[in-house]
């Protein structure tokens, strides 16, 4: 029996040298999708504001989104609103923002943790409009600075800690003028904001004024700018993803043919998905874009991912999306329990995992006796009733994948995508139990790849190509905000994005991601690394003479491998009693990895390394880099591919002495 296929060659598309023919989904080899027809007999839903209102059409009334109130301290009961009311004061805060100036194309800013008027505000930018900037702490001061100055940034829409924190920095954002606080703003906080020049006004305020005065919205195109999304990159400035209407709406068509031809699902209103990935990323937004679209029910968690379980259980969703840190979280927790218990519960366990292993081979994902006995349990850890699970942001491992789909009997699927296409290049298929593959290009892409010589990687590798992954269509960004260099350097004329990961097709048309083109990788939470840049810090510190920073996208850690510094560790010895050994013994002494493991940790920071690019593990080594043993090219540059390789056995054992 012949496997089908996913992807075909574009028709008609020329050779081109040193590149692999583009390819589409076999759903689409014709033409690919920039908008969908609305559920209303004639429309076709262009721009995420009628996307919006597909939602409100589809719901006939029902639940939107919810939170959870906290009163003296403790979590109430989910409150919900339904889309006819959230339509209503979407519309009023939209008006409300034009009576404090914000005109048609006027940008604001958000920043906040995921809750309900994050979403609204960004809906009233749809509705009228405007463009939404997200701002996020996480990167620090400086790219906020970076951010609000580089888009002149007069309004910004914020909670009340990150509206204090922004008023701290009011000497270095020019431009801000107005902050509309989330909840309820502390008069404390409207005077610190008058003596600064900045008006501070509650969100609430925002939309009586445009309850009270209405205006007719001016309603965007789909060629208009939806959002700047800045992605955090690795070295210098953020860089801002200019992301239009279409790239959200084709990516969300995408979906929606997929699900009339089985092979994704589109929510209904009796689905629940819980929002705490951050709304400041593309990925969420396009999740919620996507719920939206079908009508589901977005609950936020409490604002504490410690507290994330709690809110689940009480939330109960159908459809889960993640990144695979927390994936590999229960994952662990699961089969460590297991081994704790050991006895009869570790033996039916393992019977029935391996009994549903062997039937995800037939493409079964339920097993009538042992969901019940067996799973039910951890089923529960999720609320119990999700059915769809989505990974993204990172490679997940496929031992995990399996684990899914086996204890929560759901459909489990994965997803690739960046900032710059709207977070919807490619996802594998509902019912193709294949791992390690993330499926065919969306339905509004299409994919080729590009040979690396450097790297050996080529679209005539054999038995399957390989490349860097390139992609055209409408989920493309535009470029980056006012950045031509960096816009040239990534889109070509022809509208081909480069995304510096190297791809592989296989036997059935489906995309494998299996290196990066640069030195750039993420880790399994999906934050980006540059090896380059951290090593460079860490080489300052007196003990180090040099050191290679390795990590991989399936940890969430960083380990290194170390060379000391012989004359400063001799320095370092005799004043801590070991001035007897040798260079080569101090290096193995374990008193000497612990301190340079521990001195690396202060010094990163002090150097304003961000925590993950924190060392967790590293192995010390007499055995300096050099051109003789391979690992330094003629002008002294560490060959990453050779170290990795001599250093493989070390970093297998860190990452296991981490576990």
């Amino acid at each position: 029996m012949s496997q089908p296929m996913y992807s075909v060659v574009v028709p008609n598309s020329p050779e081109v040298p040193g590149e692999g023919k583009p390819r589409r989904s076999v759903l689409c080899p014709d033409k690919l999708l920039e908008n969908y027809p609305s559920i209303k007999p004639g429309t076709t839903v262009t721009t995420l504001y009628e996307n919006f209102l597909e939602g409100v059409h589809r719901a006939a009334g029902g639940d939107f989104i919810g939170h959870r109130p906290v009163v003296n301290g403790a979590p109430q009961e989910y409150q919900w609103q339904t889309y006819n009311h959230v339509r209503d004061r979407v519309t009023h805060f939209g008006a409300g923002l034009s009576h404090i100036g914000l005109g048609p194309k006027g940008l604001f800013g958000v920043m906040a943790l995921n809750r309900p008027e994050w979403t609204m505000s960004e809906l009233a930018g749809y509705q009228y409009s405007y463009i939404g900037v997200a701002l996020y702490d996480s990167l620090g001061v400086s790219a906020i600075e970076f951010i609000v100055n580089q888009t002149e940034m007069e309004v910004i829409i914020a909670s009340a800690d990150k509206a204090l924190i922004l008023l701290h920095m009011k000497s270095s954002l020019a431009s801000l003028k107005t902050l509309i606080v989330m909840g309820d703003a502390e008069e404390s906080l409207v005077n610190e904001g008058k003596e600064l020049g900045v008006k501070v006004v509650t969100w609430t305020e925002v939309e009586r004024l445009g309850r009270e005065t209405p205006i007719e919205a001016s309603h965007p195109t789909p060629e208009d700018i939806a959002t700047i999304c800045y992605t955090s990159g690795t070295t210098g400035t953020p860089k801002g993803a200019i992301l239009t209407h279409k790239n959200f709406v084709a990516t969300i068509a995408s979906f929606q043919m997929l699900a009339k031809h089985g092979k994704f699902f589109i929510p209904t209103n009796a689905d629940v998905h819980i929002s705490y990935l951050p709304l400041a990323h593309v990925f969420e937004r396009l999740c919620q874009s996507t719920m939206i679209s079908g009508s589901a029910r977005i609950g936020y968690y409490q604002g504490d991912t410690l507290k994330l379980l709690d809110d689940i259980a009480i939330l109960k969703p159908t459809i889960f999306v993640s990144v695979p840190r927390l994936f590999n979280r229960i994952y662990d927790k699961v089969l460590a329990g297991v081994k704790a218990k050991g006895g009869i519960a570790a033996f039916l366990f393992n019977r029935a995992y391996a009994a549903k292993r062997s039937n995800l081979k037939k493409g079964s994902i339920e097993h009538p006796l042992w969901d019940k006995l067996v799973f039910g349990d951890i089923r529960a850890r999720l609320g119990g009733r999700v059915k769809h699970i989505v990974s993204g942001s990172a490679p997940i491992s496929p031992d995990v994948m399996d684990f899914l789909r086996i204890c929560f009997s759901a459909d489990v699927y994965e997803g690739y995508g960046q900032t710059e296409q709207a977070a919807g290049l490619s996802i594998s298929y509902r019912g193709d139990l294949t791992p390690g593959q993330v499926g065919p290009p969306q339905l509004c892409t299409e994919v080729k790849l590009k040979d690396i010589p450097s790297m050996n990687y080529t679209s005539a590798d054999k038995p399957f190509p390989r490349g860097e992954v390139m992609l055209r269509g409408n989920s493309v960004f535009t470029g980056y905000y006012k950045s031509p260099k960096q816009t040239e350097e990534t889109l070509d004329a022809e509208g081909w994005s480069g995304t510096g990961d190297v791809g592989q097709w296989d036997a059935q048309g489906r995309l494998i991601i299996i290196d990066r083109v640069k030195n750039i990788f993420k880790l399994a939470q999906g934050e980006y690394i540059a090896p380059e840049k951290i090593e460079a810090v860490l080489a300052k510190h007196y003990l180090i003479a040099q050191v290679f920073v390795y990590g991989h996208s399936l940890q969430a850690t960083l380990v290194g491998i170390v060379i000391p510094d012989a004359e400063t560790l001799k320095v370092w010895s005799n004043e801590n009693n070991l001035g007897d050994k040798t260079y080569e013994e101090l290096c193995a002494h374990p008193q000497v990895k612990t301190t340079i493991l521990k001195e690396l940790a202060t010094f990163g920071r002090e150097s304003d390394l961000k925590g993950f690019e924190i060392l967790k593990n590293i192995h010390v080594t007499s055995e300096q880099f050099s051109i003789e043993n391979d690992l330094l090219t003629p002008t002294f540059k560490l060959k990453r591919h050779a170290a990795k390789d001599k250093y493989d056995a070390e970093i297998e054992r860190m990452y296991k002495e981490l576990e």
